[in-house]
């Protein structure tokens, strides 16, 4: 039969594309959970007050006309409802393809099943994909990730979030005009449940059945998945657990998906108290907190409270009796794994031979150590125990009672544990790559050891004093031959043949005296020793590494490690060589990677790389949070460097008489600091020992890992002192500004002397990042201020662009005429000889690699050698009517405009916030982002416009020029100006002698 997961098999690739898109859909869910917009939240009274007229939720939908005349009724709400939308309408349309993709899946799902009853896939049905093995797992997933997703949308996005943003989408977008939009299938869908996550919070009645049943999906189906996850072992993970007491680890993933699929058939959660129990006894005989993906977890004691089937079939593993004996099991497993543990990580314990001859032994210890690991830490977490709830308190007070919960214990033997695996898959792994050269060596040196005792026996070599022997001459040779000729490919039948002739050699030595010879017995026992090197390594398989990967799963703690950040952070500060333990405890946590990519993967599918990029940025953000402690460290003894350098240590001068050297010296505090840098330096080492490590499909560089976290702790650090210092008091009698700025500065000096001392000692390059760092606060802060007194319209940041060009211009040629010169030279030479290639492409031009351009581009904005009006500010794309939208915008605004001898053009009433200058600037900056021809046609259009209009006027009797033409003439009149044009450009779309007569009328 047909593999299910070949390419050319249309039903299996179909399912697995869904179910790729199913974890592609979950990445960006929780990507998107963080970037939600706090205004939707309407928390604070600020918030409501100034958007609560603007934000609305699904009872808009009630009445929409009315909403929306209300908005219109005032300019105000309008102008604030358009800047909303500007600033919002980008994340918000994220959030809803994010929705609107949730809606998608189930109706893919559907229209699946839909498929496979009708018989659109030959010889497929619902009933053999679910006997096909790969069939099976896709199915189950495919139904589970639906459930998933709807969870992880209620507990990362409220349902008032969701409606207000559903709602804007729906203001803000093309989407209530299009005819195949299904917006209003999403909104039900995703309509707020009266879900909180909030602790505390009480659950809603018939949740989550009822947000499941929004979608209907086929019973049968359901029913068929229940029944499967219920009686198989559908990812046959009981191979790699072979203990009983096991086996609901074993079974902890497919657990997780049952749980979340019985919600789709709640009434067995309700009523079906045999099936109920066969459940909890296969699945939850020993736990009761589990993660259903990624970290998140469920405590079934709260989640099945209201389902009586359900509950009472938990009641027999939540015994106060059985609670006592699984957390006693526990803690006495864990003491007595993790003192195996710690002896196999003894220095040159774990060598080839001994694991080679103790893998069962190395495999146990690590399941006891992942399956102690995985209870404890799961049945501690705070996150699934809700404080309100008093029975979940009493269970979990008493596992921390009879487990003898120490967190910091906890923590070693995990970072013992990872550290082990990663010995032992690293070993495995090099003993892998050189199996087969190995055993083809030791078969050799076997092989020849066999010939050159049959040479002794042959009599004929000198000094060995050992008479003839035909007989075993001959034997010997056989068994050369027969070394010789075992077979890599067939390991079954060599490790077979290998024992006999183990045997063999024994029985050899004994039947014919020949331990009197110590020669003989050397090489008879070098050959067993390389047929039992031969046996061993034929037994390293890659099934090992497999059933270590599947042990090792570390993916139910995705989030509950962060609980463990301060005991790593405060191991590091008290010794920074654990970040070499730590980095195994990382990469143990990155293999929790495999499990949402892995069916992406096999589809080929194009979300691989962003869902990867985000599971992998998650983790390297967490990395660096562990590690921020080490440039913390480093500036706390830092500011002890800078309180001694700026207050206790004199700086010595360069003359200095022999009498006060001793005043100078200052052993005491010199001393002081030599030690604290000494303990920043070890602080340095022990990051560096970490290594470039692949953390999911992210290089985590420690040296660069170690200058991100001092940039970011030197910005803190600096930041605060300037916020600080910076505070005035304005009551104050006697200026508080230059004692402040003084003791600020000798502040900043301190930082700038100490960070310049310690460069050396932890490899940076510290004066760089010192005024990189120092620039980028000032620089943000002034943007900051900017903000505050502009929003930002186009017209208004040209000009103020171009006021700062004028002063740094003018400042550059008085304070650096130099400078100024050679830069104006350099870019007339440039712009001349790009000319010149254009018109001749035989002379040379800047390559794309050539960063001269792009580096004297710099130069010259610093230097204000360059026209803001000129500069292309963003790539476009072919817009046709942009040129006729543009004029008919300027037309609109003439009327609002009126010509003033004194003050040029202004508005006739106060209340029309038009401002000539920008408006005209503007316009030109938008079309200059364009294609010229784009200008020619905005500018023809005016031409044609004014023409008409004064070809209109002079049919009367008193010709006049209209208002409107007037300020379409001063607008081409300024259009030229600015952009220093010929007047000819504009005089190509209105006659001359018409410029000529406006301004005799004006």
């Amino acid at each position: 039969m047909l593999d299910f997961l070949a390419e050319n098999n249309l039903c299996g690739q179909a399912i697995l594309r869904i179910v790729s898109c199913g974890n592609a859909i979950i990445a960006e869910l929780l990507r998107l959970s963080e970037f939600i917009p706090a205004v939707f939240r309407l928390k604070d009274r600020a918030d409501q007050q100034k958007y609560g007229d603007i934000i609305f939720d699904f009872s808009y939908f009630k009445g929409p006309e009315l909403w929306e005349s209300k908005l219109d009724a005032k300019p105000e709400l309008q102008d604030l409802d358009e800047e909303f939308r500007e600033n919002n309408i980008e994340i918000v349309t994220r959030f809803y393809l994010a929705f609107q993709s949730v809606h998608k899946y189930i109706v893919d799902l559907n229209r699946y099943l839909d498929d496979l009853n009708e018989g659109v896939y030959i010889q497929q049905t619902l009933e053999t994909v679910l006997l096909n093995e790969d069939g099976k797992q896709l199915l189950c997933e495919a139904l589970y990730l639906y459930g998933v997703m709807l969870l992880v949308i209620d507990q990362k996005i409220e349902g008032e979030v969701r409606e207000r943003m559903l709602v804007s989408y729906y203001r803000y977008s093309a989407a209530r005009s299009s005819a195949d939009s299904n917006m209003d299938d999403i909104c039900k869908l995703l309509r707020s449940t009266g879900y909180s996550s909030q602790p505390g919070a009480k659950r809603p009645s018939n949740y989550p059945e009822s947000y499941f049943q929004r979608v209907p999906i086929n019973e049968s189906f359901i029913s068929m998945v229940i029944g499967r996850l219920r009686s198989d072992d559908i990812y046959n993970q009981v191979s790699a657990y072979p203990l009983p007491e096991h086996r609901s680890t074993a079974l902890a993933n497919q657990a997780a998906m049952l749980y979340v699929i019985l919600y789709f058939e709640p009434s067995i959660l309700h009523t079906h108290q045999a099936k109920m129990r066969e459940i909890v006894d296969k699945y939850f005989p020993d736990n009761w907190v589990i993660s259903i993906y990624m970290g998140i977890t469920v405590n079934l004691v709260d989640a099945w409270e209201p389902y009586k089937a359900a509950k009472t079939a938990l009641n027999n593993t939540l015994d106060l009796s059985n609670v006592r004996e699984q957390a006693s099991r526990y803690a006495t497993v864990s003491e007595r794994v993790h003192a195996q543990v710690q002896q196999f990580l003894k220095e040159g314990y774990l060598r080839e031979e001994m694991v080679l001859d103790n893998i069962p032994k190395l495999l146990n210890c690590l399941r006891d150590c992942n399956v102690a690991i995985r209870w404890l830490m799961l049945h501690t977490a705070d996150s699934a125990c809700d404080p309100n709830n008093k029975r979940l308190r009493q269970i979990k007070d008493q596992i921390l009672t009879d487990s003898r919960y120490n967190p910091r214990i906890l923590f070693q033997l995990l970072l013992d544990t990872a550290q082990f695996e990663f010995i032992l898959k690293e070993m495995f792994k090099q003993m892998l790559s050189e199996k087969q050269t190995k055993w083809e060596h030791y078969k050799k040196e076997g092989s020849e050891r066999m010939t050159e005792l049959a040479d002794v026996f042959s009599g004929v070599k000198p000094l060995t004093r050992v008479e003839k022997n035909e007989n075993l001459q001959a034997w010997f040779r056989e068994i050369s031959k027969q070394i010789l000729s075992l077979n890599y490919d067939d390991s079954t039948a060599a490790g077979r043949k290998t024992v006999q002739l183990i045997q063999a050699l024994e029985e050899v030595q004994e039947f014919h005296q020949l331990e009197s010879n110590l020669q003989v017995c050397q090489f008879l026992a070098d050959t067993r020793k390389f047929l039992h090197q031969m046996i061993r390594t034929i037994n390293i398989k890659e099934e090992v590494l497999i059933t270590m990967q599947i042990v090792g799963d570390l993916s139910f703690a995705w989030q509950l490690i962060d609980s463990f950040t301060s005991i790593m952070q405060e191991s590091i500060r008290v010794n920074p060589s654990m970040v070499t333990k730590l980095r195994a405890t990382f990469l143990k946590l990155a293999s929790a990677l495999d499990l949402p990519l892995l069916r992406i993967n096999q589809a080929n599918s194009p979300d691989l790389l962003s869902v990867s990029q985000y599971y992998s940025g998650e983790l390297v953000s967490y990395v660096r949070k562990v590690l921020q402690i080490i440039p913390e460290s480093m500036f706390t003894s830092l500011l002890k460097i800078i309180k001694l350098q700026t207050h206790d240590i004199i700086e010595v001068p360069t003359r200095l008489d022999k009498d006060k050297l001793r005043d100078y010296a200052q052993l005491g505090p010199r001393y002081e600091v030599a030690k604290l840098t000494h303990a920043i330096s070890i602080f340095t080492e022990g990051i560096l020992m970490m290594k470039t490590t692949l953390v999911g499909i992210i290089k985590v560089d420690p040296k660069q890992l170690l200058e991100d976290g001092i940039r970011k702790e030197l910005v803190k650090r600096v930041a605060f002192a300037l916020h600080r210092g910076l505070i005035f008091n304005p009551r104050a009698k006697p200026s508080e500004l230059m004692p402040k700025l003084k003791e600020l500065g000798a502040t900043m000096d301190g930082f700038h002397r100490s960070f310049e001392y310690i460069q050396d000692y932890v490899n940076i390059y510290g004066l760089k990042i010192w005024q990189e760092e120092v620039s980028r606060i000032i620089n943000y802060n002034v943007e900051q201020e900017c903000n505050n007194f502009l929003r930002t319209k186009v017209g208004q940041m040209q000009i103020l662009r171009q006021q700062i060009a004028n002063e740094l211009n003018y400042s550059c040629r008085f304070d650096s005429k130099h400078l100024a010169a050679a830069l104006e030279n350099l870019n007339k030479a440039l712009l001349a000889d790009i000319e010149a290639h254009y018109q001749d492409p035989s002379l040379p031009y800047p390559k794309e690699d050539n960063t001269l351009l792009y580096e004297i581009t710099a130069y010259l904005e610093a230097a204000g050698i360059h026209n803001p009006l000129n500069k292309i500010y963003i790539t476009t794309k072919r817009l046709p009517y942009f040129p006729i939208v543009n004029f008919l915008f300027l037309i609109a605004q003439l009327p609002k405009l009126q010509y003033n001898k004194n003050l040029g053009m202004v508005c006739r009433k106060p209340t029309d916030p038009v401002d000539w200058p920008p408006l005209v600037l503007g316009l030109l900056t938008l079309l200059k982002q364009f294609h010229s021809r784009y200008t020619e046609q905005f500018l023809a259009l005016i031409g044609q416009f004014i023409c008409s209009t004064v070809e209109q006027c002079t049919s009367q009797k008193i010709p006049e020029i209209p208002a409107d033409v007037v300020g379409a003439l001063l607008f081409l009149e300024d259009y030229v100006r600015y952009t220093k044009l010929p007047r000819r450009v504009a005089e190509a779309h209105v006659p001359n002698f018409i410029f000529d007569e406006f301004r005799t009328v004006l």
